[in-house]
């Protein structure tokens, strides 16, 4: 098999010539704009003047009620207890009744948002929410929405929203990840999939972290802070050569390839990780702001990892679903906001008072709506409570601030009683086509040649919505 010169360089100096080699073009690579042949991490040039640089995705997994936090119905709290004026929308269970929302709207700022009760930190920053109510996705279960909105498909194997902007603007921090993904306590419905890079070469993959944890050692599995010492060193390089050995004949394993990088990643995350995960180096003041408990603690990080150039970090609420509240929603809905709504609030100001929300942009929202419509008990589910709402992915709210997007705006509209987007809809793709322009991209030009074709997040749909955008 005739040999390159970078083979060359592998295989005759023991895999440490080759480390040295790829350590130098990775400079020359960030140094000329990036080439993902030889840098697939760093800074690469986007198709136009980017808004946003980075993105802080906040994921109220299992679907929050948009007319119980920022569309307010009062019609349909007119129609409390009545059926509706019109027949109930087809949703993954039956429902009954209209259902009026237990909480009290209110305006705020000097746009006059209105905003649930349940969110009054998150109210403070009515002025930099771009607020859309025409959401609208294609069926009402968790697990095709979930695979939907982050990786633009619901049933075939995509890359994830964050590996295709990692993919397309690499990360300005070589020695942590480009993608982080945080869930407390475990994984979401779906588990990786959700932050899955599919056929993107794998260093693209978003890495887990479980922030229930606060050692460093348990929240990045495998990584020893200060650990970082010639012997670990001489063993890496051992396992790199044996392992570009095994590369030589598989020379378009991405997968295998991935795993040789993540080695080395892991390798320079000792000396990075433990100052991005570590918030007692924040004053206590600051730390006092996000609030006690793993979502104040996880939020904070989260503006942490994006002050040292991780490109898109994405904050699960909780392990499997938290959201979706079938039954107590009253009890359920106002327990989880009071878990994150000082945190969210606190992170949006954190981020303008440093100078970073013009640049950054946050997402705030679930995968799907809830039905204005009140859930009927069925055998096994709601243990016979009628106080509940189901999905609805007909219509639902998402808000997002900074980066680029118009602050102190409300974006379309649901019908009179929250059941359906009816003006401006907004398609998730059409989300996604704005975030990637907000990004810098063409969402039809950023794509990827697998199996013969061209792919992008937005498969073959999506259009940018000009009104949100500052």
């Amino acid at each position: 098999m005739p040999l390159d010169r970078r083979s060359m360089l592998w295989r005759g100096g023991m895999g440490l010539g080759g480390i040295s080699l790829a350590s130098m073009l990775q400079d020359e690579a960030r140094a000329s704009g990036g080439s993902r042949d030889i840098a697939p991490l760093a800074p690469h040039d986007s198709h136009h003047r980017p808004k946003a640089k980075r993105v802080i995705h906040l994921f109220m997994n299992g679907g929050p009620s948009h007319v119980d936090t920022f569309d307010p119905k009062p019609l349909l709290t007119k129609n409390h207890g009545k059926p509706l004026p019109r027949p109930n929308l087809p949703t993954e269970r039956k429902t009954g009744h209209g259902f009026g929302s237990p909480f009290k709207f209110s305006k705020h700022g000097q746009s006059g948002v209105e905003i649930s009760e349940l969110f009054p930190y998150v109210a403070r920053m009515a002025d930099k929410l771009c607020v859309v109510r025409s959401m609208h996705a294609d069926v009402p279960n968790h697990e095709p929405s979930l695979l939907l909105l982050n990786c633009g498909d619901s049933r075939q194997v995509r890359p994830s929203m964050g590996s295709w902007v990692t993919y397309g603007l690499g990360s300005e921090n070589q020695n942590l990840p480009g993608f982080i993904s945080m869930c407390p306590g475990g994984y979401p419905i779906q588990e990786t999939q959700n932050w899955q890079s599919a056929f993107l070469p794998g260093v693209y993959q978003g890495t887990y972290i479980d922030t229930q944890h606060t050692a460093l050692e348990k929240l990045v599995e495998n990584i020893r802070p200060g650990r970082a010492s010639s012997d670990q060193r001489a063993q890496l390089d051992l396992l790199a050569r044996m392992n570009r050995k095994h590369l030589a004949g598989r020379e378009h394993d991405s997968r295998l390839e991935a795993r040789i990088q993540s080695f080395e990643l892991a390798w320079r995350m000792q000396s990075d990780a433990e100052d991005a995960f570590d918030i007692s180096r924040e004053s206590q003041s600051v730390r006092d702001m996000y609030g006690p408990g793993v979502q104040g603690r996880q939020m904070l990080i989260a503006r942490r990892l994006v002050e040292r150039g991780v490109r898109f970090v994405q904050v699960w609420h909780g392990a499997g679903q938290p959201w979706d509240n079938h039954d107590d929603i009253e009890v359920n809905h106002r327990r989880l906001a009071r878990e994150c709504d000082q945190a969210i609030g606190a992170l949006l100001a954190d981020l303008e008072r440093r100078g970073m929300l013009d640049d950054t942009l946050v997402i705030w929202g679930g995968e799907f709506g809830r039905t204005p419509t009140v859930e009927l008990p069925t055998a096994g589910a709601n243990a016979g409570k009628i106080n509940g709402r189901d999905h609805n992915h007909h219509g639902y709210s998402i808000w997002m601030a900074g980066g680029g997007s118009k602050g102190g705006y409300v974006h379309g509209a649901t019908d009179e009683f929250g059941f359906q987007a009816v003006e401006n809809k907004v398609h998730v793709h059409d989300l996604q086509a704005t975030i990637m322009h907000l990004l810098g991209f063409d969402h039809e030009k950023l794509t990827y040649r697998h199996a013969g074709r061209d792919f992008r997040l937005t498969d073959v749909h999506g259009r940018v919505i000009k009104e949100l955008l500052a």
